[in-house]
């Protein structure tokens, strides 16, 4: 059956992600899904605009792709430039800092999408009425629980302000250091609520954790398959969002490679291009494009890691690696009781970091032998951020190629889109709830479809159907 003769439902665009895209869906004349695909229908072009610009402006320009998670494009990008000027090792003032700034980031945009994005799914379930299955309306509803997102969220900005500077676009982090250390009244102002930030992190990761156990039957199939895994680790196996070298693991945790040092990515990993999106679609070269596509992000790194090096988010991964005996855990909807275990995970590591007096220390920056490639590699909220620069003699940069997390996750997000429109639209009448459920499984991935597009004007929400024939025969809109 050619496509002409097939249905076609566009969800346009996905509402409730950073960025822009949208998901078509073609039906058969028995209602039966055929095809289901996620575009990234906006062009990016950073690695273009940033051509020609002195590498020293690079950790500040590349950032703008995104106000979401700026941080994570600042860090990757000053890493890569620390070994552009030599900085092989940075001091441990500068170290830190990044640090702390790394784990401010990680806990903002965590708490973002879990209280502000994904929560009005869990609250009030799927097919709740979309005007109040939103932000405003776990206000109206759950007014500690939103307060409770928000002041997360504030403290998580806070801290990148007393890093970076600003709260976005900041400018902390240089080639080979950092600019600023944090003073003792900056320190102070931060623990002053870090225990009340603590527990609300405990308290979000037992939301997560007993909506995925209370729901199990119906999480565990949800936009849910078998895949490969891939994270950064530390030395010793622990999981290190800031640092570390590659591991893959395949669906039942047999190591795809590991210990792979990032400066080599291009040994391991490739990117293919297809002609319906704008974002392209990364593979293991090992496996090749068919099956070594892979997943990235909280759930990645929390089914990668030996352990994690703080004692209560530690417990929790304990519990959740439980759940499937140990073996990777590929159900999608955990991404959620993941991404909560990563904010413990990140204010316990910014208690420590806190009450480091290496903290306030003024030895910020160090320079070596001058070289013209490398690569940064930081892991964002949403996943594996690559960046990889060359400079010329003249200091300006004549290469850059950007693997977002958002890339890592794309063939990942087509699967689950493609499976839960199978199994939940296929041969029944089309509704509001349904369609949200092809936006519920995106929406696990946390992704973050600015830093793949750039979008101009107005992005109404229309989703059309049409009969065998190309008749439209039924069509919502709204603005």
């Amino acid at each position: 059956m050619s496509d002409t003769n097939l249905k076609r439902v566009i969800i346009e665009p996905v509402t409730r992600v950073e960025g822009h895209g949208k998901v078509s869906i073609l039906l058969d004349e028995q209602n039966q899904v055929k095809q289901a695909r996620l575009h990234i229908v906006e062009f990016r072009g950073f690695e273009r605009f940033i051509q020609g610009r002195p590498y020293w402006e690079v950790p500040v320009l590349v950032q703008r792709l995104c106000g979401i998670c700026p941080v994570s494009h600042h860090l990757a990008a000053a890493k890569a430039m620390d070994l552009i000027v030599g900085a092989d090792q940075l001091t441990p003032t500068a170290e830190k800092i990044r640090r702390l700034m790394h784990y401010g980031q990680m806990f903002q945009s965590h708490a973002l999408h879990f209280f502000h994005l994904c929560s009005p799914d869990l609250l009030f379930g799927f097919d709740a009425d979309p005007a109040i299955r939103n932000v405003i309306g776990v206000a109206a509803k759950f007014p500690d629980l939103a307060v409770q997102g928000v002041m997360m969220r504030k403290y998580g900005q806070e801290i990148i302000k007393a890093t970076a500077g600003k709260k976005i676009h900041g400018t902390g982090a240089i080639p080979g250091g950092v600019n600023k250390n944090l003073s003792i009244e900056e320190r102070d102002a931060l623990l002053k609520d870090i225990d009340q930030m603590v527990e609300w992190s405990r308290g979000a990761v037992k939301i997560a954790k007993d909506y995925t156990m209370d729901n199990i039957e119906d999480v565990k199939p949800f936009g849910s398959f078998d895949s490969s895994h891939l994270s950064l680790i530390r030395e010793d196996g622990a999981m290190d969002l800031y640092h570390g070298n590659l591991r893959a693991i395949d669906k039942d945790g047999n190591k795809i490679f590991d210990q792979v040092d990032y400066q080599k990515y291009t040994d391991y990993l490739a990117e293919e291009v297809r002609d319906w999106s704008y974002m392209k679609f990364p593979f293991i070269k090992s496996i090749g494009p068919e099956n070594g596509w892979y997943r990235v992000g909280p759930l990645s790194r929390v089914n990668t890691c030996d352990f994690i090096d703080t004692p209560e988010a530690e417990a929790e991964r304990k519990e959740f690696m439980a759940l499937t005996d140990d073996k990777p855990n590929n159900i999608t909807l955990a991404y959620h009781w993941t991404r909560m275990i990563e904010v413990l995970h990140s204010i316990e590591k910014i208690k420590e970091l806190l009450n480091d007096s290496d903290l306030q220390g003024t030895d910020l920056v160090v320079t070596g032998e001058r070289r013209e490639e490398a690569v940064g590699l930081i892991e964002a909220p949403r996943g594996t951020l690559f960046h990889h620069y060359k400079v010329n003699k003249n200091d300006q940069v004549e290469m850059a190629n950007l693997i977002v997390s958002t890339t890592n996750n794309n063939e990942p997000m087509n699967r689950a889109v493609q499976k839960v429109a199978q199994d939940h639209l296929s041969g029944v009448e089309i509704t509001e709830g349904l369609l949200n459920r092809i936006e519920v499984a995106i929406r696990a991935y946390d992704p973050c479809l600015s830093c793949a597009t750039h979008a101009l004007g107005k992005m109404p929400l229309s989703v059309s159907l049409y009969d065998h024939d190309g008749n439209v025969i039924d069509k919502k809109f709204k603005q």
